[in-house]
């Protein structure tokens, strides 16, 4: 019997896998032909990648609700592959390619095997961010170019940016309207998600401009009757026998030192960005699961040996598409495989439709992907943590600009190095700890808890010990962190530690960081290095309070109640409730807190997405007591989205005798009727005749969200005056009992 209970459980999720997958596939289909294609790639290596990826790493993987297919950090490592390694010869260039990508991929598969999943822990954040800027202003710069219509601009990434003012000059003479095509799906690109239309958003943006661009062909052959106004040179061109024309990887260099350089560039950009992209996407986890990475590189490296032999590109996991599959339901490995099988449904019944793909749109979605990693709002927040990560992350996106990505990493790691003992202001103590064991725990007798100590220093280079100890601590058990001895903690590990609050706070365990109180830090952000300084210097340092904070202030002295201006990192009570399952909490301040603590009212930082995607979201939040045990549920406005999800399998509860409040409300939960029982007539008239708010129960406590932002003192007091009558008639329903 409890061996059928996963297979049920599969079984009902799977509709909303299907859709996700489904959704994903939107996305992936544009991407894959664009990646392959800025790759110098036959435009199918992409979609190749993906299907293997969907169907191997869905098989074989360790991850959850993770996507895999071609990847933005290899488009670099792969260009330069296929034309230096042919002479000249993009097609040979592109035959010994796939024999690299298959190597790599069994070194892939080895690093699993080996258990060296934890590798990305020895790259510095900052300098991580830093390379990924450099791909990103790689790929614009080189797809910039196509977007317009032009390929013939040749040269590195620094000559290409040059080239970019001659070439806006040029392409209304060479291809006036393929450009202007690309240039108007860039820009579509920008203000999609300004767009408020709620149909606009089931499409994902790279699909719009694929289909929009289509749309245009069609327009002008089956309408206008004239010919494509694009030149066919500027088309996809899918071969006719798709088996027979698989090419046949070239291994004849494989002894060659400068083919081995780039089995090793690739298989070390594919680790890294797998590995952020694995831990980046587990946060974003609704049942809040732990990837098995090594599991995960071991299944990669597969995919990848099975794309590269069937002329494809490098599998890696990729973060965009995670991030959608998270937000659309994801909740197995079967919405990878699902997204592969689309993408074969695709290329098989909608060839006719993809050979219409213009290159300048699919240039487009690169140039606006290119811009997303390298975006001057990436420089902004890094320097917000602190200007010495602002000084790492320009230091490695030059170097990787004017060398390479290993060199460029390089110089990133050992400037990072610098800075740290730039920071500590001890050389030899810095150096030597390197060396030296730094990392102390054991479980306490009489509470049970974990203590871990940290002495000396606590950066990138030994934080894998600290994470070594922190890992064999169950996420459902209390660990202390201790810093007290410890002079100097660094962005890297400040960031991972936060990490480990949300993995401990999702099994309801906890994790406790002490002795910070007395590190100062050059900037407020949580994630900021920290010095160990002198008690006397930290005493009277206090941050004037803003307009909105003082007028906070002035609210809770005439509610007689508490306000804490300062920065929560990890706000309690709040995990549990289902709006957060595929969020990251980032932290909480400006919190007011009722006498008797029944009422919590907070702003809130919080995240959807990651890395390119991400989206750091503010909001405005109250939480408090139910004066009586109730069901789980979410209640929130009815839109044309929710419905949708409704046929995905979410369940919509609604009551025939109150139509205006089922059409204007999406009501959910698993105890269907516990949760009818509950909303009775006279709760039901209550939220007919208030403002609509999103409203989640967790039992116990109930949430309410303000508006999409941070809400002002007057939307305060009618959140506040709202949740105060729920309450009163939850109580009243109660009493009548």
């Amino acid at each position: 019997m409890p061996k059928k209970k996963p297979i049920l459980a599969f079984v009902k999720e799977l509709p909303k896998n299907i859709f996700s997958g489904f959704v994903v596939s939107l996305i992936a289909l544009p991407l894959g032909l664009g990646l392959a294609i800025a790759s110098e790639a036959p435009p199918l290596a992409g979609i190749i990648a993906a299907v293997a990826g969907g169907v191997v790493v869905a098989l074989f993987g360790g991850s959850h609700i993770t996507i895999a297919g071609p990847g933005n950090g290899l488009v670099i490592v792969l260009l330069a592959a296929i034309t230096t390694l042919g002479g000249g010869n993009l097609y040979e260039g592109y035959l010994f390619t796939l024999a690299a990508i298959i190597l790599s991929g069994v070194l892939l598969f080895l690093f699993g095997v080996l258990r060296l999943g934890a590798m990305s822990e020895f790259f510095p954040a900052s300098a991580l961010q830093g390379m990924l800027a450099a791909i990103g202003i790689g790929i614009l710069a080189k797809q910039f170019h196509l977007m317009l219509g032009l390929t013939t601009v040749s040269g590195g990434t620094i000559d290409q940016l040059i080239a970019i003012p001659d070439s806006l000059l040029l392409f209304l003479a060479l291809h006036p309207f393929s450009g202007v095509l690309g240039a108007a799906g860039l820009i579509f690109l920008f203000l999609y998600s300004r767009i408020r239309n709620p149909l606009f958003h089931l499409i994902p943006a790279p699909m719009w401009v694929v289909v929009g661009s289509i749309g245009v062909g069609y327009y002008y052959t089956l309408i206008l009757n004239q010919p494509l106004p694009i030149d066919p040179e500027l088309l996809i061109k899918i071969p006719d026998q798709l088996i027979s024309s698989l090419p046949r990887p070239n291994f004849t260099r494989i002894f060659d030192l400068e083919f081995l350089g780039v089995v090793i560039s690739i298989t070390l950009i594919a680790n890294i960005e797998s590995l952020l992209s694995i831990k980046a996407v587990d946060k974003l986890d609704p049942k809040k699961r732990r990837s098995n990475v090594n599991k995960d590189l071991r299944a990669l490296g597969m995919a990848s040996v099975v794309s590269g032999f069937l002329g494809g590109l490098n599998v890696v996991t990729v973060i965009a598409r995670s991030s959608v599959n998270a937000n659309n339901g994801g909740s197995n490995r079967s919405s990878n495989f699902f997204h592969a099988l689309f993408l074969v449904l695709f290329v098989v019944l909608l060839g006719d439709q993809i050979q219409r793909i213009p290159l300048t749109a699919l240039a487009a979605i690169l140039v606006f992907t290119g811009y997303k990693l390298a975006a001057p709002e990436n420089l902004i927040r890094i320097y917000k943590i602190g200007p010495e990560q602002a000084l790492i992350f320009l230091v490695t996106l030059i170097t990787t600009l004017f060398s390479s990505l290993i060199v460029g990493i390089g110089v990133g790691i050992l400037f990072t190095f610098i800075i740290h003992l730039f920071l500590s202001k001890n050389f030899f103590m810095f150096s030597l700890a390197i060396f030296k064991p730094n990392v102390l725990m054991f479980r306490e007798e009489q509470s049970g808890n974990y203590y871990v100590s940290v002495k000396n220093f606590c950066s990138f280079l030994n934080f894998y010990r600290l994470k070594m100890k922190l890992d064999q601590i169950p996420e459902s058990e209390h660990a202390i962190v201790d810093f007290s001895l410890c002079d100097f903690v660094d962005h890297t590990v400040m960031e991972g530690l936060s990490d480990y609050q949300r993995s401990f706070a999702r099994k309801n365990g906890a994790f406790e960081t002490i002795g910070l109180d007395i590190h100062a830090a050059e900037t407020q952000h949580p994630f900021a290095v920290r010095k160990s300084l002198p008690l006397n210097t930290l005493i009277g340092l206090q941050n004037a309070l803003t307009n909105r904070q003082k007028n906070l202030k002035k609210l809770a002295r005439q509610l007689e109640w508490e306000y804490v201006p300062q920065i929560v990192e990890n706000p309690k009570g709040i995990e549990s409730f289902l709006f957060f399952e595929s969020k990251v909490v980032n932290y909480g301040v400006n919190t007011i807190l009722a006498t008797d603590q029944s009422f919590t009212l907070f702003d809130l930082s919080f995240s959807e997405g990651a890395f390119i995607t991400k989206e750091d979201l503010k909001a405005t939040f109250l939480l408090f007591d139910s004066p009586k045990p109730m069901p789980v549920f979410v209640l929130d406005k009815e839109d044309f989205k929710s419905t949708l999800y409704h046929w995905a399998g979410f369940d919509d509860i609604n009551f025939s005798q109150h139509p205006d409040f089922s059409k204007r409300f999406h009501l959910s939960g698993n105890d269907r009727k516990a949760i009818q029982k509950l909303f009775t007539k006279e709760l039901i008239f209550f939220f007919e005749s208030h403002p609509i708010f999103h409203i989640e129960s967790n039992g116990k406590r109930l949430l309410i969200k303000g508006k999409d932002r941070l809400s002002s003192i007057q939307e305060i007091k009618i959140m506040l005056a709202f949740a105060q009558d729920f309450r009163q008639l939850l109580q009243q329903s109660t009493k009548n009992k």
